[in-house]
């Protein structure tokens, strides 16, 4: 894994305390140097921190990716500082209203579009013209909601599955520039945000948090929920050489919740 990605260019959007910082430090120990991408300055300043201890070089990048100005600056940034780009990961993310579609304000449905889809076409293209000349791989972070229809998911379910059309339309357009387009879908991340929710369901039913996790995992053919890092070394992957004949794919990594 040390030299996956040797004196490659990752940059990273949406980093938060789960996966994204997952991705940055993984990226980091194959061998990258960073860019993190992210509205809260502390988180990516932390993040930046973590990065430089592994040896490699981290660039923090205050950016709102819903803004075409902010994204622009990033990419400038990113290549007065660095000189090329070799790989994208678009992780940044909105949760959708959590509503049947039959009742969802249309513009609650619009919002999370913004964050989900016209977000990453945003960044991947303005990043285009560098990822060409590096040869370089983009990954789409998506979710297990592709692979199911449960009640409330209808909004997500909508922005992730036009991710992936993204994604795979981007491969069709990119693929003659040498650019390689994927994506990567995980099922539950083992992580603080879901790690909370947990707790919260132990605190209602007043049962063990242990209880709550392994009811979920018995519906997993590894009966275990994926780590941050597991996530992430799927991504380092698709970023990688190894992967080099590999693109307009979809990656599930959900420890067999859902076959595809």
């Amino acid at each position: 894994m040390s030299q996956l990605l040797q004196n490659k260019v990752v940059v990273v959007s949406g980093v938060g305390p789960g996966l994204g910082r997952a991705l940055a430090l993984r990226a980091a120990r194959a061998g990258a140097d960073v860019v993190l991408a992210a509205r809260t300055a502390s988180v990516l300043e932390e993040t930046a921190a973590a990065v430089e201890t592994t040896g490699r070089r981290a660039l923090a990048v205050p950016t709102d990716i819903t803004d075409e100005a902010a994204v622009r600056a990033l990419v400038k940034t990113t290549v007065d500082t660095f000189g090329r780009v070799d790989g994208l990961v678009n992780n940044a993310f909105a949760v959708p209203p959590m509503s049947p579609l039959a009742e969802v304000a249309i513009d609650d449905v619009r919002s999370g579009f913004e964050t989900n889809v016209y977000a990453a076409l945003r960044t991947t293209r303005l990043f285009a013209p560098a990822l060409t000349g590096a040869g370089g791989s983009v990954v789409m972070i998506n979710s297990v909601a592709i692979r199911h229809s449960k009640p409330h998911f209808g909004t997500y379910k909508m922005a992730k599955a036009s991710l992936l059309a993204l994604a795979q339309s981007l491969s069709t357009e990119l693929g003659p520039q040498g650019v390689r387009v994927n994506t990567v879908a995980p099922g539950y991340i083992w992580a603080p945000a879901l790690q909370g929710y947990f707790a919260h369901l132990a605190s209602e039913r007043g049962v063990p948090e242990q209880q709550v996790y392994d009811e979920v995992a018995a519906g997993l053919d590894l009966r275990r929920l994926p780590e941050p890092d597991e996530i992430a070394d799927s991504v380092l992957f698709l970023l990688s050489d190894l992967s080099r004949a590999v693109t307009g794919q979809c990656l599930d990594v959900n420890a067999g919740e859902y076959h595809h």
